[in-house]
């Protein structure tokens, strides 16, 4: 349960962050993810054996994390390599899907912790790693038009 509310509060985290998105093919992209996160929850909340997707029983599938897999590689075409960590940040959308990222990564966590007692469908578990990479990228590509990413600079604030 505590990570199907996890992933409820990543799904209006998102919410938030579409406030702030303006291109209409990233929008069209977190509407997606949007919907997806209600089928996660569905597919959280029916642990079993068979996570085989039916009429009734609503799954994760492949297809689903390999539109993330397509969507983070045509982010990550149009970025500069990483050099440094950097600052959740970087302008508002930026900000709000950083924090919609480290809002999946909690419901990853707490999914994976959960599927030690029960069986949960690996696909689940897998699209919730690629999400929070997919909003990480997508972070970094909305910061881009904001002004760039903020680059963590170690040590920065020490006195010496």
């Amino acid at each position: 349960m505590a990570a199907i509310g996890d992933v409820d509060e990543a799904n209006s985290a998102i919410g938030l962050a579409m406030l702030h998105v303006r291109a209409e093919r990233h929008r069209a992209f977190l509407s997606a993810i949007q919907n997806e996160m209600f089928d996660l929850g569905a597919d959280l909340a029916t642990p079993g054996d068979d996570f085989a997707p039916s009429e009734m029983t609503l799954r994760i599938v492949q297809p689903q994390i390999d539109r993330l897999e397509r969507e983070i590689d045509e982010m990550n075409a149009e970025l500069a390599p990483l050099t440094s960590f950097i600052l959740p940040g970087g302008g508002a959308a930026a900000a709000h899907l950083h924090l919609a990222r480290t809002i999946v990564r909690r419901a990853e966590r707490m999914a994976v912790s959960a599927s030690r007692e029960i069986r949960l469908n690996p696909l689940a578990l897998s699209y919730l790693n690629r999400l929070s990479d997919h909003l990480f990228v997508f972070a970094r590509l909305v910061a881009k038009a904001e002004g760039g990413d903020l680059l963590w600079k170690p040590g920065a604030t020490r006195q010496g």
